[in-house]
């Protein structure tokens, strides 16, 4: 019996669980706004190491835009679940929903949402190339499948 390869698609996502520093709020213990765009990169490193997805002299993966809207406050003490999740699989470029969450109270979730788009290139210069199969395929056993 052959399986086919797991492919990195729509809807998959990848979990990682990050706790809130207390210099990460504002006087009221809100997380500052700015931190969760240090969540999202550190989800963002996390998913691509554990893909084994390394930036060499020669290539790379650079993020071309990031946004986050905020839906209510995350408050310290926290452990924050940010969640990305697979938007789209472009040729050069891989886009992300990202969601955030606090562990203890996922149904309460998700507190902000993002988007983030990444892209693959070469350099020098920084010009985009196409995903190579193998990188895809890596991703893709990496995050998990809704069912």
């Amino acid at each position: 019996m052959v399986t086919e390869p797991i492919k990195l698609s729509e809807g998959d996502w990848y979990d990682c669980d990050i706790a809130m520093r207390w210099a990460d709020s504002d006087m009221l213990k809100h997380m500052n706004n700015a931190v969760y765009f240090r969540l999202m990169e550190e989800a963002r490193i996390q998913m691509l190491a554990a893909a084994e997805v390394c930036s060499t002299s020669e290539e790379g993966v650079v993020v071309v835009h990031c946004a986050c809207d905020y839906l209510k406050p995350i408050t310290y003490p926290a452990t924050v679940r940010v969640r990305h999740v697979v938007e789209k699989v472009g040729r050069t470029s891989l886009t992300h929903t990202t969601e955030f969450y606090v562990l203890g109270d996922l149904a309460q979730g998700p507190y902000a949402r993002g988007r983030s788009v990444m892209v693959r290139v070469t350099r020098p210069p920084e010009r985009p190339v196409p995903w190579p199969e193998a990188v895809l395929d890596r991703l893709a056993i990496v995050c998990a499948r809704q069912s």
